[in-house]
């Protein structure tokens, strides 16, 4: 039973992933911050900017509404809905326009059958079902000894990385269609350009953070799983 107690992975792969998670998280907030201060003088808020994304590929089947929350914006390709929060739908801030052509960019990556967003959205179930499943087999079949359940157990878990994996094209491209846009069409000045790839940036890096502590959770289960095992 010791397998379920302490081990010393969990500092020296976990710790390290997790602080990393909270430093990006941090400069997320820092970044929203500074450029939800500075207004896009060219008077543009964030939904009319993701509006200009979506007519700019062509796109003329996706919404966009509110959602309640802070920095809870996102692209729910269920029923094709670009949802701001209340800050970034209304706001006329470099930090509004970023984050709505943003999700926009999501909205388009879906319209053209982006390959990485096909590939994740594949594997969701998977994932959702590995995150949970994984753990359980991979124990069960360590406390009874039974190989077969520790492998199934450790490859759904490791689905979760893979999704992780597929995330970080899919969240850099949407950044750059973003990117692309608002200097293709002028939504801020280009003086201001600069800081809407520094808040994109920011953003971007929470990704990284998050691929960073799926492998090391996985690793940690699988050095662990090996120590039983000798």
């Amino acid at each position: 039973m010791g397998f379920l107690y302490w081990d010393k992975y969990y500092f020296l792969l976990c710790v390290p992933a997790f602080i990393l998670a909270l430093i990006t998280q941090a400069g997320v907030k820092r970044a929203y911050a500074k450029y939800s201060r500075i207004g896009n003088p060219r008077g543009l808020t964030g939904a009319e900017a993701a509006e200009r994304v979506l007519r700019f590929y062509g796109i003329n089947d996706v919404k966009i509404e509110t959602v309640a929350g802070k920095l809870s914006d996102h692209f729910d390709p269920r029923v094709n809905v670009i949802r701001l929060s209340p800050e970034v739908y209304s706001g006329r801030t470099i930090a509004a326009v970023g984050i709505a052509c943003h999700e926009a960019g999501h909205a388009a990556q879906y319209a053209e059958g982006y390959l990485p967003v096909k590939i994740r959205s594949a594997i969701i179930p998977m994932t959702n079902f590995g995150s949970t499943a994984g753990i359980i087999l991979t124990l069960i079949g360590v406390i009874f000894s039974f190989e077969p359940l520790v492998s199934i157990g450790l490859l759904l878990y490791f689905f979760i990385v893979i999704f992780q994996l597929v995330t970080l094209p899919v969240e850099f491209n949407a950044s750059s269609r973003a990117v692309k846009v608002i200097n293709e069409t002028n939504m801020v000045e280009q003086s201001d350009l600069p800081g809407v790839k520094k808040m994109l940036g920011a953003a971007a890096m929470t990704y990284v953070a998050a691929l960073v502590v799926a492998l090391a959770q996985f690793m940690r289960l699988f050095m662990r799983v090996n120590d039983r095992r000798r």
